[in-house]
């Protein structure tokens, strides 16, 4: 496992270590840009941990808690007399070097798609995906769709099972990757949130979003796996795959006049909002139409005044299915990825920077 850290040691160094913010106590500051690939993560749990507290302690104003173990004592009674270690320079790595033992070197290659692929960008300290996933998932994967996947001849490793916390990314709208529902739809309402050289993380108290996929939610999204373009619809040649993948009736017969119904005028396609009145009729949605989000971005120069707080929001999801494409709203790009009618009302006036 290379870590490639010669040059981008500057950006791992100058004050890479766990440092909470004075203006808001539970969130970390990051001094300077490449250390996120870890903080990122550990903030993500950060919340986790505290929006999961059965203490009935305000999540917002945690600033310190000691949690006893029955086996691990002696861990503990490390960290609370050499917190400091984690604190001073190199403490981001000194955390992923324990990652990296404690998982052992062997294991982390054996996941990595490419074990000759350094975790850390050695010209600007940027962490890779084997290392983001680590961190979130457990394993060293270099992919963020749902299990293995077959790509050119080579089998290329995914995420296998439904996380505590999830991760979004501006690059699946721009067609890089897809994120498969194990990040998506995580166990906790939490999201590391990536764009092309940062991450910030997302959460909100409503549980109720990362409830099961409902049948028609698990119909959505198979249908849309054999739409790559996004376009909301798919040959007519494919819908008897669809449906087999739905575990629906898909003999030939059947298939021909479903295809006849749903393309009535013939024109070799068959929209989503057709597959799914027909298939999925009296479905009601269970997720709320309004939430409320909050933002964490770790960078002081990336955030109102400096200041890391997090930033709220008042999310709707709109009825319509069209969603607005805007450049200069990263943010919501990203966050259409998994929610593709979702609308944010933020606190502040101003939209939060993924960067």
């Amino acid at each position: 496992v290379e870590l490639n850290t010669t040059s981008a040691l500057a950006n791992y160094a100058t004050e890479a270590g766990f440092h909470f913010s004075k203006d808001e106590p539970t969130a970390l500051v990051q001094s300077d840009g490449g250390p996120c690939a870890v903080l990122a993560p550990v903030q993500a749990f950060i919340f986790k941990s505290l929006l999961t507290d059965k203490s009935g302690i305000n999540w917002k104003e945690v600033c310190d808690k000691v949690v006893s173990f029955d086996n691990v004592e002696e861990v503990e009674e490390f960290y609370l007399q050499q917190i400091e270690t984690l604190q001073n320079t190199f403490g981001v790595l000194l955390l992923l070097y324990s990652v990296l033992c404690t998982k052992g070197l062997e294991q982390v290659r054996k996941e990595m798609s490419d074990p000759m692929e350094p975790l850390i960008d050695g010209t600007y300290g940027y962490g890779s995906q084997s290392l983001i996933n680590l961190i979130l998932t457990g394993k060293a994967v270099g992919h963020v769709w749902n299990y293995d996947q077959n790509v050119g001849g080579l089998k290329l490793h995914g995420v296998d099972h439904q996380c505590e916390v999830g991760f979004l990314t501006l690059l699946e709208h721009l067609r890089y990757c897809e994120v498969g529902s194990f990040l998506k739809n995580p166990k906790h309402p939490i999201w590391v949130l990536a764009s092309e050289t940062h991450l910030t993380v997302l959460f909100s108290l409503e549980k109720q979003l990362v409830r099961p996929e409902t049948p028609s939610e698990v119909a959505q999204r198979v249908f849309k796996s054999f739409d790559p373009e996004g376009n909301n619809f798919i040959s007519s040649l494919l819908l008897q795959d669809v449906l087999k993948a739905l575990d629906l009736v898909s003999e030939t017969e059947y298939v021909e006049i479903m295809a006849k119904k749903l393309d009535s005028e013939s024109l070799g396609i068959i929209l989503l909002n057709a597959f799914m009145e027909e298939f999925f009729p009296d479905e009601k949605p269970t997720i709320p139409e309004v939430f409320t989000v909050f933002h964490y971005n770790g960078l002081p120069r990336s955030c109102p005044e400096n200041k890391v707080m997090y930033q709220e929001g008042n999310a709707v999801l709109l009825e319509c299915d069209m969603k607005s494409v805007l450049d200069n709203n990263p943010m919501l790009t990203c966050l259409q990825t998994k929610w593709p009618n979702i609308e944010i009302q933020w606190r502040s006036g101003s939209t939060p920077s993924l960067n």
